[in-house]
């Protein structure tokens, strides 16, 4: 494999301290206090162990910011400890195992968090939608649980676990996890929470949030959960999700984890999901009121197989996650609402693959391969849509390739039956691949090496039925030819579309070259785009705006980029601001002002965006 070269932390993960090839976690039990006035997570995290060799005197683990107190082996002896030096990935914990261990044997280590831990973000009563009641929440993909707890965190390691929580008994505890009872009474003015999480998981999965929280349910094996202001929205935005969950199993296979149940999280998380296995994280500005933003939870529920069941060895194999997760949801899409609703949600994303292959990267950046190599690089910087699109694409071209849905959607379910519970890399998916359609002749043609290392756009671009995308080219079409001293004859078009085709009418003039602002007056006026409740429109409007230096925009975009989190917005908008030389200086003077407020990979991305850090 050519992840085993100079920098990378480990042979089997470039991102990681720890050897699994040595000894693996089997089990993690985790006894967390949560202290919201120092902003710190403080217990004892026990890992089990099953030795994979017999002459191993070291324990090497993932920690980021840690305070270790002590370190015990099955609950008695103590035993030295090291921490190394902080890097991009962290620091390595070096355990020194007793003489001889037993081929189990579990490892207990007491600590506490920085209150600046990069894994969780601690929002006051104000920052909430309540304003009574703190708030704290975690995000752990790709490496940021380290900071967390102590682990071997790298995706080719998953085990169960199990939590207790101790935490301020007027809020509520949720986890990636099923909930073990009811909560019980404790010293002080807390409670103490139990869950249970059966099926094997990766640690970027171990999740929390703490909060004045609410649920409804929303299908027999889901509740949607938020704070009060937004539950009621969220139940209608997200009441198809059992229809996508079925839908999601007739594709896939049984659903293995239970219940699935919903988190709308406060503005400030950073992205639309995460697939926190039983409990989805989501971001509030999918509430749109019209359900249109309700591809996001079909994406996170396919994760339930492509990610969290079948999951990339490591990080440079995202698109193993990813790609599989975006071309599932689009199944699950058209087959709840008609092939082109499919179709047109895959032009829609193809033009923010093209800008960011050919924009932002540029179409030589090693990170525009579907494999990058991550030695030295935290995956985070690394994140784009390329493993998303690129890789979603790459299994519609095999699709084809092969025949078509008839044999492929078969072939995918039993992928994730043969590969469930485990993590692999992209020579394991090629080989099963290979190995289910030895019999089709064209499946020789096929360039692997191309697809998987060669960085910019695919070597295929898929044959889409353009029917629902083509009215919003046309009244594009009109908008940029449109005489400005004559009357606007297409008020009543852009009112009869979908909210994907308002999307893609404005994404096409974005792609076009700057409109008069003469144009962009009576655009928001007609179509009253400055009260629209869809974040995505609004987006998209702003950026137009941006893109003619139309100066009412300047504000719109400021606001938006700081009032939620969701990086997807975030950046192109502080991007397209630096990118207006007048703006530069008072986008850099919010950022600045604002980037407490921000989780901190939404912090650091954008300080990068706008060249504020090395």
């Amino acid at each position: 494999h050519f992840y085993k070269r100079i920098m990378a932390l480990s042979p089997g993960d470039p991102n990681s301290h720890s050897r699994p090839d040595q000894m693996i976690t089997s089990h993690l039990h985790l006894d967390w206090d949560v202290d919201f006035d120092r902003k710190i997570v403080s217990g004892v995290a026990t890992l089990t162990f099953n030795k994979l060799v017999t002459d191993c005197p070291t324990l090497l683990l993932d920690v980021n910011m840690l305070d270790i107190k002590s370190v015990k082996y099955n609950s008695g002896t103590d035993l030295q400890f090291s921490v190394g030096p902080a890097g991009c990935c962290g620091s390595k914990l070096e355990i020194v195992l007793p003489a001889t261990t037993e081929s189990t044997f579990s490892i207990s280590i007491s600590y506490t968090t920085s209150s600046a831990s990069p894994a969780l973000l601690w929002l006051s009563p104000e920052q909430t939608a309540g304003k009574k009641q703190p708030y704290v929440f975690s995000q752990g993909q790709a490496i940021l649980n380290r900071s967390l707890f102590p682990c071997q965190d790298s995706p080719a390691v998953k085990a169960p676990y199990t939590a207790t929580v101790k935490a301020p008994s007027a809020l509520t505890v949720l986890m990636s996890a099923i909930r073990d009872g009811n909560p019980e009474a404790t010293d002080g003015d807390k409670l103490i929470h139990k869950f249970t999480q059966k099926v094997p998981i990766p640690c970027y999965l171990v999740a929390f949030a703490i909060g004045a929280l609410e649920s409804r349910k929303i299908g027999p094996r889901s509740h949607v959960w938020s704070e009060a202001e937004f539950v009621e929205k969220a139940a209608f935005d997200f009441s198809e999700t059992e229809t996508m969950l079925k839908t999601a199993e007739e594709l896939c296979g049984p659903y293995v984890w239970g219940i699935y149940d919903i988190l709308v999280l406060p503005p400030s998380f950073p992205f639309g999901g995460m697939e926190n296995p039983c409990l989805t994280f989501a971001t509030p500005t999918l509430l749109s009121g019209d359900k249109s933003n309700a591809d996001v939870i079909a994406h996170e529920i396919a994760h339930s197989w492509t990610g969290n069941l079948v999951t990339n060895f490591n990080f440079e194999h995202f698109w193993l996650n990813e790609g599989f997760t975006v071309f599932t949801e689009r199944k699950i899409v058209g087959r709840m609402h008609g092939e082109p609703a499919r179709h047109f949600s895959a032009i829609l994303r193809w033009k923010d693959l093209q800008e960011t292959v050919n924009v932002n990267l540029g179409p030589t950046n090693p990170l525009t391969a579907l494999v990058p190599r991550l030695a030295g690089v935290d995956p985070d910087d690394a994140f784009s849509v390329v493993p998303y699109e690129k890789g979603s694409t790459f299994l519609w071209y095999l699709e084809d390739t092969v025949g078509g849905a008839a044999l492929f959607e078969p072939f995918l379910k039993s992928y994730y039956k043969k590969f469930a519970y485990q993590s692999i890399d992209s020579d394991m998916f090629k080989s099963y691949f290979l190995e289910q359609f030895s019999g089709v002749e064209a499946v020789k043609s096929i360039d692997w090496d191309t697809w998987f290392y060669k960085p910019g756009m695919p070597i295929y671009k898929p044959k889409f039925d353009e029917s629902l995308a083509k009215e919003s080219w046309a009244l594009a079409e009109k908008w940029q030819s449109w005489d400005v001293s004559t009357p606007a004859p297409f008020e009543k078009e852009f009112d009869n579309f979908s909210p994907t085709q308002k999307q893609e009418f404005l994404g096409t003039l974005i792609n076009g070259s700057p409109l008069e602002h003469a144009k962009l007056e009576k655009m928001g006026a007609m179509y009253s785009l400055d009260a629209c409740s869809n974040v995505e429109i609004v987006f998209r409007w702003i950026r137009l705006g941006i893109k003619a230096r139309w100066e009412p925009s300047v504000a719109e975009a400021l606001k938006l980029a700081t009032v939620q989190g969701r990086m997807k917005f975030v950046r192109p908008l502080f991007k397209d601001l630096y990118g207006w030389e007048e703006k530069r200086q008072q986008t850099i003077d919010t950022f600045l002002a604002h980037r407490g407020e921000m989780m901190y990979v939404c912090a650091e991305m954008v300080a990068k965006d706008l060249h504020l850090s090395p």
